[in-house]
């Protein structure tokens, strides 16, 4: 079995008071999990927390910079992920907040990929054209 990475087994511990915390190997870092959603990723030995439009002001106010790589396809990308401030790499406590927010934004993007999309009004259905009536023969001549 593989031995684990210093700085994943430290992030493990900082993120450990959001319950059962994991890591996975994934494009060279690690991506970090609590229970089955994914609220960060180790890359470039650094971490980057889950952010989203209600977390990402706090994230700019620490002065933390958001996840971003190259792709040749794509120029730069970034990511809905901020490095985590530097005092909250300190201990458990003071990364709390911040796995808390990571966790909640993970939430959102979870129940949005689950919530129904709103789709477009369909036209009404049209309506089937009357046949014009059939004259019935009343056996008479006429």
């Amino acid at each position: 079995m593989a031995q684990t990475p210093p700085l994943v087994a430290h992030c493990l511990e900082l993120l450990a008071p959001l319950g059962d915390v994991r890591s996975r190997r994934m494009f060279g870092g690690h991506g970090l999990y609590a229970g089955e959603l994914f609220i960060a990723l180790i890359a470039g030995e650094r971490l980057y927390l889950k952010s989203d439009d209600d977390t990402r002001g706090d994230f700019e106010r620490a002065g933390c910079e958001p996840f971003a790589y190259s792709s040749r396809d794509r120029g730069a990308v970034t990511l809905s992920y901020w490095s985590a401030p530097d005092e909250a790499m300190d201990s458990p406590q003071a990364m709390l907040p911040w796995a808390r927010r990571a966790l909640a934004s993970a939430l959102r993007a979870q129940a949005a990929k689950r919530a129904p999309k709103a789709s477009t009004p369909r036209a009404a259905p049209r309506k089937a054209r009357a046949s014009p009536a059939r004259k019935t023969s009343t056996g008479r001549n006429g």
